[in-house]
This record gives structure tokens, sequence and C-alpha cells, in this order.
């Protein structure tokens, strides 16, 4: 049984308020990839909280865009922006008038969206939904089980083959990098704490090896098991970084903020 926070409104901002899952600097970083439409996946173990990562950046999307969002369970409430809510539906007792998830990512490209939002990815719609990613839906964003941003390129091309498509698994990789800019990667602490222990760019692939290079924007340094420690900024300046700041200047995001050194978190 899942027990949601009564406000499910809030924004990013007032989300790290009250959770305190990362610094203002990566909640700011992230509001200003979701204004630059930066296509994001969400990923991390059960209960780390993804999807209430994935509603607080749901409603930085700007009201006037078009939304079709598509879950199991409706979990998502994105306000009064544009949007359009998707639900999966099990069969009857003899399996007949079933709706899968990958039915409804199909259908969803018929009804002119701006973003597609899927509560989460655990079958061959990943391969659709990378595909919408490439094909004028810039900006769309899921969830997926995974450990860490590495791990999640592995989750995502098995997620892809059992789609039944035969695709080589260099053809999948490439549509990974075509298509996802960002990972954040939520854990949860022996305490029960919940943090985004990273921010990763997907960047591309390795000629040699053809594995799928992710780099670290921000990373956080726990202080033992707990989930106290430091969110820190690895360095690493994203590709996508001149449009960020781009959004971030028109939306009027405190620019100065978006990378720092380091901010420490009780």
């Amino acid at each position: 049984i899942r027990k949601f926070p009564k406000n499910r409104n809030a924004s990013i901002h007032e989300y790290v308020e009250r959770f305190r899952p990362m610094s203002s600097a990566m909640a700011s970083f992230l509001a200003a990839a979701v204004l630059a439409r930066a296509n994001i996946m969400v990923s991390g173990g059960t209960g780390t909280g993804k999807t209430t990562l994935l509603n607080a950046l749901g409603r930085t999307i700007p009201e006037q865009e078009r939304v079709v969002t598509i879950e199991d369970t409706a979990e998502l409430v994105l306000g009064d922006r544009h949007v359009v809510a998707l639900q999966s539906r099990v069969g009857n007792d003899e399996g007949d008038n079933a709706v899968s998830i990958r039915d409804l990512v199909r259908n969803a490209l018929r009804m002119r969206p701006d973003r597609i939002i899927v509560g989460e990815c655990r079958g061959g719609e990943a391969l659709d939904m990378l595909q919408a990613m490439n094909t004028g839906h810039a900006g769309s964003m899921s969830t997926a089980h995974a450990n860490s941003s590495a791990e999640m390129i592995l989750r995502l091309e098995t997620l892809v083959l059992q789609a039944g498509e035969s695709l080589p698994v260099r053809a999948i990789r490439q549509q990974i990098v075509a298509g996802i800019d960002l990972i954040v990667q939520l854990s949860r602490f022996a305490d029960g704490r919940r943090r985004v222990t990273e921010i990763a760019e997907v960047v591309t692939m390795d000629p040699r090896t053809d594995e799928v290079i992710v780099e670290p924007v921000f990373r956080h340094v726990a202080h033992g098991s707990s989930g106290a420690g430091r969110f820190v900024f690895t360095g690493y300046v994203p590709s996508a970084m001149p449009a960020i700041l781009d959004a971030a200047a028109r939306s009027g995001l405190a620019v100065d903020d978006l990378l720092v050194s380091q901010e420490e978190m009780p």
C-alpha cells in the first residue's frame, strides 16, 4: 500500500525544501534542464522516490505545453497544465481487452503531445519511448529500476530487447545515446533518507568498445551509511549547458548557482 503526501502539488524547490533529497543547485539545474527540453530518465531502486521526483519535475513544464502521461496506476499530479492522462488496463478473465503501457505509448504519438511522461518503463515500451524521444518529443521523461547510472544503460538495453524486435545491441545503444540526455539516480539509505546520489549526462558511444559513456555532473558523497553527506559538482560541464543556462535565464532561475563546488546536507 502506497501512501502519498497530502500536498502533491509541490514544485521542485518546494520538494527539495521538504525532503532535502538534493542541493538547491541541483534542483535549479534539473528545473532548467526540463525547461531546455532535455530528455530525463529517473532511476533507482524500489521505494527511493522516483515517482515523487518525476512529479516535481513534471510541474516545472510550462503550462501551455501539451503533456501525455502514461501509467499503470495514476500517481502523477501535474496541476492545471494541459495534461492528458492515460492508464493501462488488465484483461478480463479470458485475457481480452487488455491495454498495455506499450499500446498507450504508441497511441500517445498520435495525440500531438509536446512531451510524453511514462510513469515507469518495465518492458518493451522502452523502445517506443526512445523512438518518441528521437522523433520530435524532446523533454520527455520516465523512470526505471537501476542501482546506478551506468547500470541504467544496461537496464534500458534489456528492456528494449524485450520488445522482440531483434535489434543489434549497437543500434540500441545508439538509440539510447541519441534519445536520453540526463540520468538522475536516487538511493535510499539505511536511515530511510532518500537522496539524489548522481545526476549524469549520457555523452556518446566509445568508438572502440561501443560502450555508452556516462559522465556525472553532480554526485552525493555520503558520510557512512546514513543519508548525511555533501553534494558536489564533479567539474564536468554537460554539452547541453548553453541551452540549460539560456532556459534558466529566461525563466528567472539563479544562473550563477547552477554549478557550485559543494553543499553540505545534514
